[in-house]
């Protein structure tokens, strides 16, 4: 189990998608349990404030994943995992809502606030991705120009390359990683 769970560990969410539309194995649906399982179980959480009803919500989905995945093209598929899981939360909600004639005000006033958050995460974390696939030095020089907010010189002196060099990397990284967030789907409005 082991072995199998180091052989996922290293694929990307698209070539576990890949994998399982071509062999439908169960260990893959229990790969993304684990990298996704708490975000989703988050998202429930903050829509139905109720542990339970959570919980089942989380079980149906992951119970579901499998044939989900090979119905739906999913580009990018933690951000479709957080609409599946939004999606699920609210049909619970109108359940509720025919049942009790009553929807719980509160959570409809939060769900844009909850899915700006979810979004924002989203990303946040595409954008760790693809600074992550930049080239050297572009890759480097953008995270200590932006993130670490060293200034060019301090840049220049950490990766022993020229005050122009630099420049002229963070330059290119800023384009590139333009392209690279133009290319997925949740960054076209940007």
């Amino acid at each position: 189990m082991n072995i199998k769970r180091k052989k996922f560990g290293n694929y990307s969410d698209t070539e576990l998608l890949i994998s399982y539309r071509s062999n439908n194995d169960k260990k893959i649906i229990g790969e993304l349990y684990n990298r996704y399982g708490h975000l989703v179980m988050g998202t429930c959480l903050n829509y139905l404030k109720n542990k339970v009803d959570a919980e089942d919500i989380v079980m149906e989905i992951f119970m579901t994943l499998g044939d989900k995945i090979i119905k739906h093209e999913i580009t990018y598929f933690k951000s479709w995992l957080f609409v599946l899981t939004k999606n699920s939360c609210l049909m619970v909600l109108r359940k509720k809502k025919h049942n009790n004639l009553q929807l719980n005000e509160e959570i409809v006033a939060q769900e844009d606030e909850i899915e700006d958050k979810e979004l924002k995460e989203i990303k946040l974390t595409e954008l760790e991705n693809a600074i992550e696939e930049l080239d050297p030095p572009q890759d480097e020089a953008i995270k200590l120009f932006y993130i670490q907010q060293l200034s060019y010189k301090e840049v220049s002196e950490k990766l022993n390359l020229t005050l122009n060099k630099v420049k002229s990397a963070i330059q290119n990284g800023k384009r590139n990683l333009k392209i690279k967030l133009k290319e997925n789907d949740i960054f076209k409005s940007a």
